[in-house]
């Protein structure tokens, strides 16, 4: 019971220690609300909040399936060619070190107010990350096991399904983590531009713009990103544990 109790002692100690900082220092409620005002804000609205976190979890899996359909195709051709794979790298760097949020509001008006903004900057944020990880891990197929396929003129769809490709899922489910991250990040920002479509991107956008609404609205939208992004890494780890049980890093 050790790996479930631990992190939930772990949540349960910060959420005391935070309630205690709010309570002690009198810390102003738009600053910093404490986990109680946050629950209470929850238990008012749950139908509101659960809608949106509904809706904002769709388009991030939505836009990281995206995301993942291209990295695949983008880095089977960096792992299989070097030019491509030394010219292609410059342009990754450049979408990923270039803040989006500066640029945001261009493609809102390129593609218009609507779901195709958030798709979008979901899939371009994450592409980087995990095109990186599939080029890593393709990269890293063990040399012997090529020189074998090569032998008995394996097609180069063979070596890519049956060597390439599992040798690429262990550092895809790491970069994945870090994509979880970056693609809840582009989906809530996206959200509160693109104009009257709901999710957690929107309530907080109205926070900002309400005084009345912001402190509680704007930390309990947090909280359900912060919620949706843990149980997202938890389905990771699940899907992980079932599609690398064969590999040496899950073993005991």
């Amino acid at each position: 019971m050790r790996p479930f109790a631990a992190p939930v002692v772990g949540l349960v100690v910060f959420g005391l220690m935070w309630e205690a900082v709010v309570r002690i220092f009198d810390i102003r409620r738009f600053v910093l609300l404490a986990p109680s005002a946050i629950l209470s804000e929850l238990a008012d609205q749950p139908g509101l909040y659960w809608e949106n976190t509904f809706l904002t979890a769709q388009r991030m899996v939505g836009g990281l399936a995206i995301s993942m359909i291209a990295a695949l195709l983008v880095g089977s051709l960096m792992a299989a060619s070097r030019f491509v794979n030394e010219a292609s790298q410059p342009v990754l760097i450049l979408i990923l070190v270039t803040p989006w949020v500066a640029y945001m509001n261009s493609v809102v008006l390129w593609l218009g107010f609507g779901l195709q903004p958030v798709f979008f900057f979901v899939a371009f944020t994450s592409l980087p990350v995990l095109t990186f990880g599939v080029v890593g891990g393709m990269r890293s197929a063990d040399a012997s096991a090529r020189e074998l396929l090569a032998t008995v003129d394996a097609s180069k769809w063979d070596v890519l399904w049956r060597l390439r490709f599992p040798a690429a899922l262990p550092s895809m489910f790491t970069t994945a983590r870090f994509a979880i991250g970056l693609a809840l990040a582009a989906t809530y920002f996206s959200e509160g531009r693109s104009g009257g479509i709901g999710g957690l991107g929107e309530v907080g956008q109205r926070a900002a713009l309400d005084s009345s609404f912001a402190a509680e609205a704007a930390w309990t939208t947090t909280a359900c990103c912060t919620a949706l992004g843990i149980a997202g890494l938890v389905v990771i780890s699940i899907v992980e544990r079932a599609a690398l049980s064969w590999h040496v890093s899950l073993r005991n």
